[in-house]
């Protein structure tokens, strides 16, 4: 049995971005991410042990959230670089930092970067 733990829509206030009116008021964020698993072993002991601490991962992104840096591609390694160490039994996943109106002269919603591992 093959399956995916994710976590979506990770909300952060951080102060990632290249102008000075970014490292200053800050701007919101989210996060995804996602892995695949195989949930038996877990399923059948009901064992946190036996699966991805999800409090863990979530600890690990916010850490990384909370150092500010100019690109978005620069947070999104760092996540990715944090977690590879925190977990190195991961041997896939997928991960998207998004940030909220970014400052790109017209209306935008989201801009996002997503990278794979």
């Amino acid at each position: 049995m093959k399956g995916w733990i994710e976590l979506s829509g990770m909300r952060f206030y951080a102060y990632h971005g290249c102008l000075e009116s970014e490292r200053i008021g800050g701007n919101e964020f989210t996060v995804d991410f996602r892995c695949p698993v195989s949930p038996s072993r877990a399923a059948e002991s009901d064992s946190l042990e036996d699966t991805l601490d999800y409090s863990r991962v979530y600890g690990v992104i916010a850490g990384q959230m909370k150092e500010p840096c100019n690109l978005l591609e620069t947070v999104a390694c760092r996540i990715a670089a944090s977690l590879e160490k925190e977990f190195p039994q991961l041997e896939h996943f997928d991960l998207t930092v998004s940030k909220k109106n970014p400052p790109v002269g017209g209306e935008c919603e989201w801009a996002r970067v997503s990278i794979s591992k």
